[in-house]
């Protein structure tokens, strides 16, 4: 079983899908675990999702797919299990924040906030690595070796 969700092929494709996404993901994981880049750290996010109505343990499960999620993702290890956590994360943040922004990213500064563009690219690029594995040198190819 294990092996069947590590299994993936020598694609570069999957491999830069899987960094670029881990990539980006990682800082909003760094800003809700150490408060860097602006964030407010775990204990402020952890209050402010709680506040807002969100069980704990799925604030914790947001953190974590935000910021295990994105190091996996980058190191391609659990890269399936990682991009599935961010997937799941991205949609429901495009449902219940950005959705009643509309589709486009705030360029002009002209609505109080940003529509759902970064969330489905996201969401496209993390279902990539879940159809698809990690790819090319990542750690689930190293430990399960060979193609699909």
């Amino acid at each position: 079983m294990l092996t069947k969700l590590l299994r993936t092929r020598n694609d570069w494709v999957l491999t830069l899908i899987r960094v670029v996404a881990g990539g980006v993901m990682l800082p909003h994981g760094m800003q809700k675990v150490f408060g860097w880049f602006g964030g407010g750290g775990f204990t402020t996010t952890m209050h402010f999702f709680t506040q807002r109505g969100y069980s704990a343990p799925l604030v914790y499960l947001l953190i974590a797919s935000e910021f295990f999620g994105a190091l996996g993702m980058i190191l391609g290890f659990l890269s399936r299990i990682a991009a599935f956590g961010v997937a799941v994360d991205m949609t429901v943040a495009a449902i219940t924040v950005t959705s009643r922004f509309g589709m486009f990213i705030n360029w002009a500064g002209n609505q109080k906030g940003e529509g759902m563009e970064f969330q489905f690219l996201m969401v496209a690029m993390a279902l990539a690595i879940v159809i698809g594995g990690g790819g090319a040198f990542s750690v689930d190819r190293a430990v399960a070796g060979g193609d699909q």
